[in-house]
């Protein structure tokens, strides 16, 4: 198994590996920016590390910052940056967004992620997704982990919706799987049992959870039907 384009749910792979216990895995990280995939990848031989993305792949040098660019300590969440002979030039015809993008040689991917003891990194969530409701950061992705291991949830997007009081506030799209009727006040109950009070969905939406040609979340999309984002 060879993945890659998102964040890729540690019980996805654990549920692969029981029933394919020999068949190995690996994971990388790239993005077209950067020349695609290889700037960061796991090796088979790091199985263990499930979660992962691996660490930084050859001619390419890796670091998280905060938002001044200051290298963050192992464990706390930052911005990842690459830098190396694959980085892009330019985009077309669009200096600002280039000059947004590349600082001093290093490419911000709009990516956050941690760094663990060993130096394997995994990816938290996307910036532009970040959910800051009350003054607490939320990503996403942490929530779906839990949410997708409901035995009656084929998927799951969570977004952040506006709140006159808390700013944003957590909100969950999640496709049953068919034939398993799933009610919002079931979802609730589980979500309430598995996830600390200030990440609980304050919404929960039974719908289709839309994908690109890729496979990705099409969370834009979402963003704008349920939370009146125009663009």
């Amino acid at each position: 198994m060879y993945m890659g384009a998102q964040p890729i749910p540690p019980s996805l792979v654990r549920k692969w590996k029981s029933y394919f216990p020999e068949m190995q895995h690996n994971t990388t990280y790239g993005l077209s920016e950067g020349g695609g995939p290889g700037v960061i990848r796991l090796g088979m031989e790091n199985e263990h590390k499930v979660g992962a993305i691996g660490t930084t792949g050859l001619i390419w040098d890796v670091r998280i910052v905060d938002g001044s660019g200051r290298d963050v300590k192992a464990g706390e969440v930052g911005e990842l940056i690459v830098k190396g002979s694959g980085i892009m030039k330019e985009y077309y015809k669009n200096p600002a967004a280039t000059a947004e993008t590349i600082r001093d040689g290093w490419l911000y991917t709009g990516d956050l992620g941690k760094k663990d003891e060993d130096g394997f990194i995994y990816i938290v969530d996307r910036k532009k997704d970040l959910i800051i409701s009350g003054g607490e950061n939320i990503y996403p992705v942490e929530i779906e982990n839990v949410i997708r291991r409901h035995p009656k949830v084929r998927d799951v997007a969570v977004i952040g919706v506006p709140d006159p009081r808390l700013g944003e506030a957590v909100c969950a799209v999640v496709q049953g799987t068919p034939g398993e009727p799933l009610t919002e006040e079931e979802m609730g109950s589980f979500c309430d049992q598995n996830l600390p009070r200030y990440k609980r969905p304050r919404r929960i939406i039974l719908d289709e959870v839309p994908r690109s040609s890729t496979g990705k979340v099409e969370k834009p999309k979402l963003r704008q039907r349920y939370g009146g984002e125009n663009s």
